[in-house]
């Protein structure tokens, strides 16, 4: 398993977090990070299994990092066969990453008149795919696997701690949202820093 791949991309955040973040400059982070995730989920070699273990229902959510400050985290989100979320906002910057099967995200926006969520553009996700999710733009979605007999794999990573906000979701017909904080999954995240089997076969070349 690959996990240098997933430790050099959470450096790579941490550099562009670190200077984005000083300037507030969102729409440089998200255009770099999506390169960066971009690169990331074109390999498959890398992700901990106990962060791929698909549910026979819903999804998980497991937590692979997140920064000391809050400035980002990276989630793995699996999902079982045909799973959905409910309609729902981030409160934040966000980028999805297709890493395994695929998925859907059906945008919504309110009606100024009735106050119902209105279905917008759906994105198909395939691997290697990213999206990017600005609230400033409209973040309003909601994801399903798009396989009905197999599990998915997406890798999301956002502009904070995504387990921890207050958010939201919303009832389609009326519009009225309910507050939303979703934890996470995983209970243990990976061990990205035990780089001692590479060091010894360093020292016996």
């Amino acid at each position: 398993m690959r996990i240098d791949r997933l430790r050099r991309f959470i450096a790579d955040m941490t550099s562009l977090t670190g200077g984005a973040w000083q300037d507030k400059d969102e729409a440089t982070t998200v255009e770099v990070g999506a390169k960066l995730l971009g690169e990331l989920v074109a390999q498959d070699d890398w992700l901990p299994e106990a962060a791929a273990r698909v549910p026979e229902h819903g999804y998980h959510q497991n937590l692979l990092w997140c920064d000391p400050f809050e400035r980002f985290c990276v989630v793995s989100f699996v999902w079982g066969p045909g799973a959905a979320t409910p309609v729902h906002d981030h409160e934040m910057w966000g980028l999805v990453g297709m890493l395994r099967g695929s998925e859907t995200s059906l945008a919504f926006t309110r009606d100024p008149e009735t106050g119902a969520m209105k279905p917008g553009t759906l994105t198909e996700l395939k691997p290697g795919m990213v999206e990017t999710l600005r609230p400033s733009l409209g973040d309003i979605h909601q994801v399903t696997n798009a396989l009905q007999d197999q599990g998915s794999i997406s890798i999301h990573v956002y502009g904070g701690n995504i387990g921890a906000v207050r958010r939201h979701t919303f009832d389609v017909k009326s519009g009225e949202k309910k507050l939303f904080i979703s934890g996470y999954t995983n209970k243990e995240q990976p061990n990205l820093w035990d780089r001692s089997a590479e060091v010894r076969a360093a020292s016996q070349a």
